[in-house]
């Protein structure tokens, strides 16, 4: 319950403009925009049980929030129509997040590198599973064995292909 409120608090929080933006990928995308929700409520539930300390911060648990974030996405929308069309949503939705929900150009770049790897990281599970059978628990595991090798991210020309990423 309480990261529906965190979730409806930023929702308030948004301009005329942006909400217009936000309604435009909704109305484009309703089901997917349904499960996206839900995605992002259960990566906030999963991150703040793995990493209740780091998951609201700059830190390995936001890194590990953002990755399984788009795990979850791609997840609940395969399940409903094709991988590609799952993941340009996907790609959309997340980074619309970092458009009406602007940070500091480094915390952008972290945001958005994180959400690749796991999107990536989706992709690279896929041919091994069907898609109707994937499941929350195939990713919580491997991601949070990337957390453990997470790279600091110091400037905006680093480059950690693959890895996750934080900030001190």
């Amino acid at each position: 319950m309480r990261n529906i409120k965190i979730i409806f608090n930023a929702l308030r929080s948004l301009s005329f403009t942006k909400i217009m933006k936000l309604l435009r990928l909704i109305i484009a995308h309703p089901l997917f925009s349904i499960l996206g929700f839900y995605a992002t409520v259960r990566s906030f539930s999963l991150a703040q049980k793995h990493f209740p300390k780091s998951h609201a911060t700059n830190g390995e648990g936001n890194a590990f929030r953002h990755a399984l974030w788009n795990c979850l996405i791609l997840m609940y929308c395969c399940k409903i129509s094709s991988p590609q069309k799952a993941l340009d949503y996907c790609r959309k939705m997340t980074d619309l997040h970092e458009e009406l929900f602007p940070n500091k150009p480094l915390e952008t770049k972290m945001d958005l590198h994180n959400n690749q790897v796991g999107m990536d990281y989706f992709m690279e599970l896929l041919p091994g599973v069907h898609r109707q059978f994937f499941e929350t628990s195939f990713f919580v595991k491997g991601l949070i064995e990337k957390t453990k090798t997470a790279k600091v991210l110091k400037s905006l020309e680093d480059d950690f292909k693959g890895d996750l990423v934080y900030l001190k």
